[in-house]
């Protein structure tokens, strides 16, 4: 059969329609492939065929595939590089749909630039009661301080707004706001929150962590229609940014119930593995059948739990053995005892599913690993591959304990390099040894699951590749790399958001690399990761992905 040209297959399904269905077997042509395989070896190839349920049936030379798939209908992809599709093992899919609906504020360089940003949003949506956006940063501000509500009514004084800071860990609420959640200069700071005041002990605007929770009780309802178009939204962006699969870090009753519909009726184009926010009534309602391996071939599952143990670094809520070396006064917060969070991981233990807790601080991170170290054998539990997420600020002593106990680092690349500005001012030149430490967990045989924590980060994969080789921003900063001993190959970077990433979620038996037998998730991109700059992977783009055999993104 004569090849189908690589501009002809994304004309054909320009029209076809992004979510096209595999009509036949298929086999890709003179691609510049690469995947990793179970036993960590780089494998090359320059073809790939797949059946028409979007299951591999060969990888390799153009006669290996033949064989396997003579029939088959055939598209030249004219020497472009071909990968395993990548997977993001610490994203918030519904949390990246809203921020493409609400303000964005991460390209704010200035405060001057998020006020005028958040005036013109106003204007431009006079129907809004309230008024949302994400993605504020008051050191990029070079701010020294919190922003103010009293700045913010400068800007939008007639409605409420409430702006969460690029991390999640914070929001800044203007006088409205402030006032319709109830927040007086009377009301104490929650557990596991701070309300930041004046000098006069008023609310000063900004509310960090669980504090958080005083706005976010009186903002209006998500309808479902609103659901659907933010996970529209998402999803969208997922597919362009070459992710195929993405662990979603802490959903409730009603998201999964939209996963598993966009499932059915075949909307949900990449595989989503879930945790379930919390062990309260939605973790009642949804761990009634036990944990769900898999769902829709592959597409879905919901078999973790998502817990907290501490806030973010930026905003000086994670907990910290030692005082901040920036704010002597505080140690961060440890959003609960250890009785209260070890019997939340208990609960989710004994009912079978994976625990994946956030912890950033040195001390949330000890107070986590504690705990499983009582758990794990109670139940037999290593099995499930517990996690914790971020494991971004460890004390060197504790990193071993990763690997002894049996607990993934599911670490975020672009966090480093996104936090270098101000990670060595809050905990100074000695815990920063066992801070962001790709290689040392490595060395020790760690196993990393990469992610992005989008939309705290960028959702592009690519981003987090560049960080984790390189160490440096997309300007190339600084020069050597910041703790550059700490990098990771390219292989590995690879690995962590393919392989082990699937591993990190029990799905390496189906994805996570283009092998006989797995599902044919691979992207098109349109440089050759191996042999260009490590400076400039940041630049690589996307111009197909797949799932399942099934193409659900082309560049036209």
């Amino acid at each position: 059969m004569r090849p189908i040209p690589l501009q002809c297959c994304l004309a054909i399904f320009a029209v076809l329609g992004a979510a096209a269905p595999a009509q036949a077997d298929t086999v890709l042509d003179n691609a510049n492939g690469y995947t990793l395989d179970s036993r960590n070896a780089l494998l090359r190839f320059t073809s790939l065929a797949f059946d028409d349920k979007g299951r591999i049936l060969a990888v390799g030379s153009a006669a290996q595939t033949r064989a396997k798939a003579p029939k088959a209908r055939h598209i030249d992809l004219l020497g472009k590089t071909v990968l395993p599709g990548l997977i993001d093992a610490h994203g918030h899919v519904f949390g990246l749909g809203e921020m493409l609906t609400q303000l964005d504020l991460a390209g704010s360089a200035t405060l001057a630039d998020a006020l005028k940003a958040a005036a013109d949003y106003a204007r431009a949506n006079p129907s809004h009661l309230w008024l949302r956006g994400r993605g504020w940063n008051q050191e990029i501000w070079k701010l020294g301080r919190f922003p103010t509500a009293a700045e913010l009514d400068g800007a939008v004084a007639d409605r409420p707004i409430w702006l969460e800071r690029v991390d999640g860990h914070a929001g800044w609420a203007n006088t409205r706001a402030l006032q319709l959640a109830g927040i007086t200069r009377d009301t104490p700071d929650p557990a596991g929150g701070k309300i930041v005041r004046d000098a006069d002990g008023n609310a000063s605007g900004v509310l960090v962590d669980a504090a958080q929770e005083l706005v976010a009780k009186v903002l209006p309802k998500q309808s479902e229609a609103q659901a659907r178009v933010v996970l529209d939204r998402a999803l969208k962006q997922i597919a362009q940014m070459g992710l195929t699969g993405v662990h979603d870090a802490g959903i409730n009753a009603s998201q999964d119930a939209l996963y598993r519909d966009y499932a059915d009726h075949g909307k949900l184009s990449a595989r989503v593995y879930a945790m379930i926010g919390d062990v309260g009534a939605d973790f009642d309602q949804l761990s009634a059948r036990g944990p769900l391996k898999t769902y829709a071939n592959d597409l879905y599952a919901l078999r973790a739990v998502k817990l907290y143990a501490d806030g973010a670094l930026g905003s000086r809520g994670a907990a910290l053995i030692a005082p901040y070396s920036d704010e002597p006064a505080s140690h961060g917060l440890l959003f609960r005892q250890n009785a209260d969070i070890y019997a939340m991981m208990d609960k989710a233990m004994r009912r079978g599913y994976q625990v994946n807790v956030h912890a950033i601080g040195d001390a949330g991170n000890r107070q986590i690993l504690d705990g499983y170290q009582q758990l794990i054998p109670r139940y037999q539990g290593a099995a499930l591959r517990h996690r914790i997420e971020h494991a971004q600020v460890v004390a060197p002593s504790d990193i071993a304990r990763f690997k002894t106990i049996g607990i993934v680092p599911s670490m975020q690349p672009t966090h480093a390099t996104s936090d270098m500005n101000m990670a060595e001012q809050r905990v100074g030149p000695q815990r920063i040894k066992g801070a962001y430490a790709w290689r040392t967990f490595l060395k020790q045989g760690s196993r990393i699951a990469c992610g992005s924590d989008f939309p705290v980060e960028s959702s592009n994969p690519f981003f987090g590749i560049h960080a984790a080789v390189t160490r440096q921003d997309a300007a190339g900063r600084p020069a050597a790399g910041w703790y550059a001993n700490e990098a990771m190959t390219l292989k590995e970077a690879l690995r962590c958001f393919t392989l082990d990433a699937a591993w990190a979620g029990h799905q390496e038996k189906f994805t996570g690399s283009l092998e006989k037998g797995k599902w044919a998730d691979f992207i098109v991109v349109d440089q050759d990761l191996f042999t260009m700059p490590a400076a400039e992977l940041h630049k690589v783009g996307v111009l197909q992905t797949w799932v399942g055999g099934r193409q659900v993104f082309s560049k036209e």
